[in-house]
Formats: C-alpha cells, structure tokens, sequence
C-alpha cells in the first residue's frame, strides 16, 4: 500500500466520524492491535480444538481425569542443603503446548462431579 492509499483510507475513516484507532482490529487477548497478523502457521491448533470441545458427562472418566491432570506442576522443585535453599526448578508444565487445555479440563471435570454429582471434590485439590 502505498502513501496515498493510506491518506484516502485515513480521510475515508475520518468522513465517517471514526478515527483510525476505534476501527483497528482487537487481537483475541483483547488488547488494541494496530497492525493486525496474518493467520499463522497453527499445526497443533487441531489437538487444541480436540480438547477444547470435550464434553464431560460420566463421573468415571471426570474422576479420571482429575486423577491424570495434576492440580500443580509436580516438575517445580526447591534444592535444599542443610536447609538452604540452592536453587530453585521453575514449573515446566508452562513448555507443554496443551497446558491451558488440560488444565480447563480438569476444571470442567471438577465443576461435573461438584454440581451434576454432587461429590466433595476437596480430595483432589
């Protein structure tokens, strides 16, 4: 695009009472997005969408699964010697891609079994 697609594209918005800033895309966190990305290359958006769309309505596989997706990365560690601290290992759960996905679904499953079942889910807290 060159400069006088811009300034007709400007004076075309500004006709219209709107300025460039109120009709700039919003990106999907919801923060204003000045220059908007093409689709990018995604191949694990498929698995995402996978689990994303899981529909918990058996109390057998919401146990289950609260029992396979822990409630706190079990990587994260401190090194103590002699009761001082060495150093400290950041949870790695945060590197798997599918880490806010499985942690919804653990969530949905707890919402299952506390409200359609009716169950004390504080064990697996």
């Amino acid at each position: 695009m060159n400069f006088t697609n811009c300034t007709m594209s400007y004076l075309t918005l500004v006709s219209r009472g709107t300025t460039p800033v109120e009709s700039a895309p919003i990106s999907q966190s919801g923060s204003f997005d000045p220059f908007p990305s093409k689709p990018r290359f995604a191949p694990l958006r498929p698995i995402r969408h996978w689990l994303e769309n899981i529909k918990i309505q058996d109390s057998k596989f919401a146990h289950r699964l609260c029992q396979l997706i822990p409630a706190q990365c079990p990587f994260e560690r401190d090194i103590k010697v002699f009761g001082r601290v060495l150093f400290h290992i950041p949870p790695l759960c945060k590197l798997n891609p599918f880490y806010e996905e499985l942690v919804s679904l653990r969530f949905q499953a707890l919402c299952y079994l506390a409200d359609e079942c009716g169950e004390d889910v504080s064990a697996y807290c």
